[in-house]
């Protein structure tokens, strides 16, 4: 399922994301598993659509409604905490800001980014407590299951680790939603569809698909212009797509299935820029063609 019918279905009118900015960084930006960062992260943290930081999170949510007010009548939002790894840092600081998000009234669900191993259990218990209140997604970088393009790519924790945050969250009905990236360097279509049914037989709720961008200032970048790493088509990102959802089981809805790079730092695919001519193929010879 499509998440725009499940949202519906679920909340009963229109609901849009609205992507906030806590003022988080990661594990492996400030130390202590690294300082650069995974190979194809910006310096944003994937958080270039999202709010000003130095606002609070009502202000944020505000700013946001208004951003989107012509494209929502009489709808609902998500609120959406994008930038950096959104469950790194004092529990204390967390509590203020999920609170602050899941107790404006035009918010119907809290969803987090983060990373597997930045779920330690007092955060858990955190999330686990509001989402008494309202219902609360984690969504989990993951990106690929195959070891030797982790290391590559240095996302900086085990498969095994992944494994276990899913394990946690779900025994406290926590829902989890999975970020997967196609057309990693090295792997082929077969590693992808690897990923994706690995991602699906562990039960989660919802899985991500974003196509691999490669942005300004990454050094992912490096390995592009020293021909190290080479991006798909927009053919070849479509005949993968088509393939990858359909192993996808209905009940896992499908959050994504491209993504858009800031053009202000979009280095390659240059073809994604043109969104509306990406999501009309995407509609026509994958939703279409798959019956989704």
């Amino acid at each position: 399922m499509l998440l725009n019918s499940y949202l519906k279905n679920r909340f009963g009118c229109k609901v849009y994301k609205i992507a906030l900015n806590g003022g988080f960084t990661c594990p492996n930006r400030d130390g202590t598993l690294g300082e650069g960062g995974c190979i194809f992260c910006s310096q944003g943290g994937s958080g270039e659509f999202a709010e000003d930081p130095s606002l609070d999170i009502f202000e944020q949510i505000e700013l946001g409604k208004k951003r989107v007010e012509n494209k929502i009548k009489g709808g609902k939002y998500i609120a959406y905490f994008q930038a950096y790894t959104g469950t790194y840092g004092p529990v204390e600081k967390l509590r203020r800001l999920y609170t602050q998000a899941i107790e404006h009234p035009d918010i119907v669900a809290l969803s987090i980014a983060t990373r597997p191993d930045c779920l330690p259990d007092e955060v858990l218990d955190l999330l686990t407590e509001l989402n008494r209140i309202k219902p609360v997604w984690i969504e989990l970088g993951l990106q690929t299951i195959h070891e030797r393009t982790a290391k590559y790519i240095r996302r900086g924790y085990d498969l095994s680790v992944f494994d276990d945050a899913v394990k946690n969250l779900h025994e406290r009905n926590i829902e989890v939603i999975v970020h997967v990236i196609l057309g990693l360097p090295g792997e082929n279509r077969e590693d992808m569809l690897d990923t994706v049914r690995y991602v699906c037989d562990s039960g989660v709720s919802g899985i991500k698909l974003q196509l691999l961008h490669v942005l300004k200032g990454t050094d992912l970048e490096k390995e592009l212009w020293d021909g190290r790493v080479k991006v798909l088509s927009e053919d070849e990102y479509i005949e993968i797509l088509r393939e990858v959802t359909a192993i996808i089981p209905e009940q896992t809805v499908i959050h994504r299935l491209t993504g858009d790079g800031d053009k202000r730092i979009l280095i390659a695919p240059l073809w994604s820029w043109n969104k509306k001519k990406v999501i009309n193929r995407i509609k026509k010879e994958v939703i279409d063609f798959n019956g989704l």
